[in-house]
């Protein structure tokens, strides 16, 4: 019996096994699903699947850039528990799926999972699931981000926090600029800037910040003449919080990061320029597993 590509992602879905895996299953199966699954929890490959279900919202984001390769990555690996966090063998396994992505470059997570993972001979998603086995809980790779070029890298909070940043500069060798740049990737992660300038806010979210602000001003008995030059001046507060270049600086709030930039470059006599960043925060946006011990011990006693 033939099997489709759907009839995979099913299988995967069911089990919470690697695409590859569930290709072999349903091959060795003659396409039925039944005994495909059969087959995976015979080798021992589906105990994942009642794991898979369970909330990951822990774990770690690791951030790192190999300087001969000019390359860079922010990648979160999520688990069920922040004890995981600590466990050797699952930071070893963060770690190498950041040195796969900086040397395979792959498109996204699925792609990621098919590739050999770094520093061994199986793939990502095999290396995965046999963490999932000696660890016991659910793990998932969830997001990563590469870079090439001028890069450095911040991690903070003991992997709660990672933060990247490219820059556009002639002094990449010197100290004062590797010091410079920490500096800079240090402040993304106090500062959660939303964006890098002005030009990168989306004129959406632009436009619903001068609607929210001008009804303010207008609940405030503002006339529409005053109401507007008040949003104008708010705005002007909304892109120094938000945007990274118009952020006061952490170690000097006189000036702006922009300004300590050009300062800085003028220092050094080079040019610097930040082109982008990323900052991963460890579950944001994920739901967050509620544990409450006394009730699961009860319901063990049972």
């Amino acid at each position: 019996m033939a099997f489709t590509a759907k009839d995979v992602q099913e299988l995967r879905s069911r089990t919470g096994c690697g695409m590859m895996d569930c290709k072999k299953a349903l091959t060795q199966a003659d396409g039925d699903m039944e005994k495909a699954i059969e087959f995976l929890r015979e080798k021992g490959l589906a105990a994942v699947a009642k794991k898979a279900g369970r909330i990951a919202a822990e774990g770690l984001v690791c951030a790192m850039v190999d300087e001969e390769k000019k390359a860079g990555v922010v990648i979160e690996v999520n688990s069920e528990t922040d004890f995981v966090a600590k466990n050797a063998g699952f930071v070893e396994f963060v770690d190498n799926c950041a040195k796969t992505v900086i040397n395979e470059n792959p498109a996204d997570v699925d792609a990621l999972m098919n590739c050999t993972i770094a520093g061994g001979s199986e793939t990502v998603a095999a290396a995965l699931q046999e963490k999932v086995l000696t660890i016991g809980e659910n793990i998932k790779i969830r997001r990563f981000v590469r870079y090439e070029g001028e890069l450095v890298s911040y991690v903070h909070g003991g992997g709660r926090i990672g933060v990247m940043v490219k820059f556009d500069t002639d002094l990449g060798d010197k100290d004062e600029f590797k010091a410079y740049a920490k500096d800079v990737a240090m402040q993304i992660a106090a500062a959660s800037p939303s964006y890098l300038d002005r030009n990168a806010v989306p004129a959406e979210v632009l436009e619903k910040e001068k609607e929210i602000l001008t009804v303010q001003a207008m609940n405030e008995g503002k006339p529409a003449a005053i109401a507007e030059k008040m949003v104008m001046g708010r705005i002007g507060k909304f892109y120094k919080e938000n945007c990274l270049v118009d952020q006061a600086f952490i170690k000097d709030g006189d000036i702006s990061v922009a300004k300590h930039t050009e300062n800085v470059a003028k220092e050094l006599g080079g040019k610097i320029a930040i082109v982008s960043f990323v900052r991963f925060e460890r579950g944001e946006g994920l739901e967050k597993r509620e544990d409450n011990f006394a009730d699961e011990v009860a319901s063990m006693m049972k």
